[in-house]
C-alpha cells in the first residue's frame, strides 16, 4: 500500500461516486499518467501505481466496503510479498489487466480480453439530387447510379480464393488476441497480423485482393414521395457501402435540391408566381386565366384592382407527405405598363390622364393621399 493514502482524494471523487464515476476518474487520471505517455518520467509513474492501487480497492465492491469500515488498516498488508489474499492485491499482471480493460480501445484499438474483432457496418453514404419543381410536388420513380464499395462477388466477401480454407493465425495461434507488455503494465489487444480475427487465408482471392471488397458503379432505384421540398433527405437502408468481416452494409441517404421554376416559387406549402394584367382589366376588373401546378384555371380580377394585389386559390398549392391538406396558389397581379404606344395612343391616355386631373384626383386615392403627405411634410419645415 502506497502510504496512508486517502483513495477517494487519490481520484479525486466523494465517498459517494458510483462505479461509473469511480472509472470515469480512473480513466482521466491514468490517460494523464500512463508511463508510456510519460517516458522516464519516475514522478508520473509512482502517481499512476497510486491511482491504480485506490482503482483496484474502490472497483471492488467488498474491498471498497472493508475499506470504508476499516480504512488502510484492511490493507495492512499490501504491497507485502504482493498476496492476494485478505483482499490485498494481487501482481501487477492483474493491474494491467484492469487498466487493458478500461483502454483497450485505445492502445491499438482493441476488444478488450480474449475478444475477436467484430464484424463493421459498412460506411454510410450521400447523394445529391436535383428534381424538377413538378417531380418533387407529384413524385417520381428515379435510378441513380454512384461508385461504391460492394462485397466481393467472386470470393463473397470472404477475402480467400474460391474453395481454400482459413488457417489458424501463426502470429496468436488463433486465439485473435497477443500480450504484449508496456513498461510494467501486461496487455491484451487484437492480433495484428489477423486483426482479431484469429484466422488467416491460405489463398487470397485475386479479384479483391483479399480485401472481401471491390469498388462498382452501382445503379439504385428510388421512388420520390409527392410534396418533398428542398434539404429533405431519404433514407435508403443497406444501400451504402458493404460491410467488411460480415458486417452489414451501410445506408445511402439521398439529398433532394429542388431546380428554380420559371413561373412559381415555393413558399412552404403554397406555390406564388406573379400575373401581369392590363392597365383597363386592372381598372375595369375582368377574367383571365392563369396557371397551376398541372392544369389551367380562370381567376376573377375585381374593378379597381391595384398592382402587388395576391388573390389566393385554394389547394392548389403543394401537398406535402405525410398531410391530407395542399397548399394554395398565390397570384400577384402586376399591373403592365404599356409599351410602344402610337401617336393615337398617346393622344387617348393624355386625353384620359386631363379627365382623371379635371376630377382633382378622386380618381386617383393614393396619387391624393401622397401628395397630400408631401404638402404636410413642406408645412412642417415651416
Amino acid at each position: 500500500m502506497s502510504g496512508n493514502q486517502d483513495y477517494y482524494k487519490t481520484l479525486g471523487i466523494n465517498k459517494s461516486a458510483n462505479d461509473t464515476d469511480v472509472k470515469k476518474a480512473y480513466r482521466r487520471l491514468a490517460m494523464k499518467h500512463h508511463p508510456d505517455r510519460n517516458e522516464g518520467n519516475k514522478s508520473s509513474e509512482a502517481e499512476f501505481k497510486k491511482i491504480t492501487e485506490a482503482y483496484e480497492v474502490l472497483s471492488d465492491g467488498q474491498k471498497r466496503e472493508r475499506y470504508d469500515q476499516m480504512g488502510h488498516s484492511a490493507y495492512s498488508n499490501m504491497g507485502q510479498g504482493g498476496g492476494s489474499g485478505a483482499g490485498g492485491f494481487s501482481d501487477m499482471g492483474d493491474i494491467g489487466d484492469i487498466f487493458g480493460d478500461i483502454f483497450g480501445d485505445i492502445f491499438n484499438g482493441g476488444g478488450g480480453r480474449g475478444g475477436r474483432s467484430r464484424a463493421q457496418k459498412g460506411r454510410d453514404l450521400a447523394y445529391n439530387l436535383e428534381l424538377s419543381l413538378e417531380e418533387a410536388v407529384f413524385g417520381i420513380d428515379k435510378k441513380i447510379s454512384f461508385p461504391t464499395v460492394v462485397s466481393c462477388d467472386s470470393c463473397s466477401g470472404s477475402g480467400a480464393k474460391n474453395g481454400t480454407d482459413f488457417a489458424n493465425c501463426s502470429t496468436c495461434r488463433g486465439a485473435g488476441q497477443v500480450h504484449i507488455q508496456q513498461g510494467f503494465i501486461s496487455m491484451s489487444q487484437p492480433c495484428p497480423s489477423c486483426r482479431g480475427a484469429g484466422k488467416t487465408i491460405k489463398n487470397r482471392c485475386v479479384k479483391c485482393h483479399g480485401n472481401g471488397q471491390t469498388k462498382k458503379n452501382t445503379t439504385v432505384a428510388i421512388k420520390i414521395p409527392a410534396g418533398v421540398d428542398n434539404g429533405d433527405r431519404i433514407r435508403l437502408t443497406g444501400k451504402g457501402e458493404a460491410g467488411s468481416m460480415g458486417g452489414p452494409s451501410g445506408d445511402l441517404y439521398v439529398q433532394i435540391r429542388v431546380k428554380p421554376h420559371n413561373i412559381f416559387q415555393r413558399e412552404e406549402n403554397n406555390l406564388v408566381c406573379e400575373v401581369p394584367i392590363s392597365f383597363v382589366v386592372a381598372t375595369l376588373g375582368g377574367e383571365i386565366e392563369v396557371p397551376t401546378i398541372d392544369k389551367k384555371v380562370k381567376l376573377k380580377i375585381p374593378a379597381e384592382t391595384q398592382s402587388g394585389s395576391t388573390f389566393r386559390l385554394r389547394g392548389q398549392g403543394v401537398k406535402p407527405a405525410r398531410q391530407n391538406r395542399a397548399g394554395d396558389l398565390l397570384c400577384r397581379v402586376m399591373v403592365e405598363t404599356p409599351v410602344k404606344l402610337n401617336s393615337k395612343q398617346k393622344k387617348v391616355l393624355r386625353d384620359f390622364d386631363s379627365l382623371l386631373l379635371e376630377s382633382n384626383q378622386k380618381h386617383q386615392p393614393q396619387t391624393s393621399k401622397w401628395i397630400n403627405g408631401i404638402k404636410q411634410f413642406f408645412n412642417n419645415l415651416g
